[in-house]
């Protein structure tokens, strides 16, 4: 398959799988599976650059200090889905615990998954800066600093 015919990466997958907003084909973390390592300290490690259109990633200084609202709202919204699963499947009834056994197993998820969610925030929060850009492979020579 040439260069022309290659399709147009999706939105969503290129989100989901963590890929550069710019070409929507780079890799965003070094290593892609954030449980692989379970070291705090490398669950956050990103490439400076984008390996496929060299776009920059940390476009200034304290950029990903925004990510924790992200990150909130993405943690209320999967608690909210929770809930609403909770709720249909099992029910809520103030005359018993499930409500509490909901608030206990939402807790153990949410702590099981923030690694993911960590990482998810800041693909969305860079996809709220840097847009897709379908010609970046003509742009030869560029730095895309902004």
């Amino acid at each position: 398959m040439t260069e022309e015919q290659k399709p147009k990466p999706n939105y969503l997958w290129s989100m989901f799988t963590m890929r550069c907003p710019r070409c929507r084909r780079g890799d965003m973390f070094k290593n892609s599976n954030p449980y692989k390592k379970l070291k705090l300290s490398s669950i956050l490690d990103m490439h400076e650059r984008c390996p496929v259109c060299n776009q920059k990633f940390d476009l200034e200084p304290g950029f990903w200090y925004g990510t924790g609202y992200v990150s909130y709202a993405l943690v209320v919204l999967f608690s909210a889905i929770t809930f609403v699963a909770w709720w249909i499947i099992i029910g809520i009834s103030a005359d018993d615990n499930r409500v509490l056994f909901w608030l206990l197993f939402n807790a153990v998820l949410i702590v099981i998954l923030q690694p993911w969610f960590m990482r998810f925030s800041r693909v969305v929060y860079l996809n709220f800066f840097v847009k897709y850009n379908e010609n970046y492979d003509k742009e030869e020579g560029k730095t895309f600093d902004y």
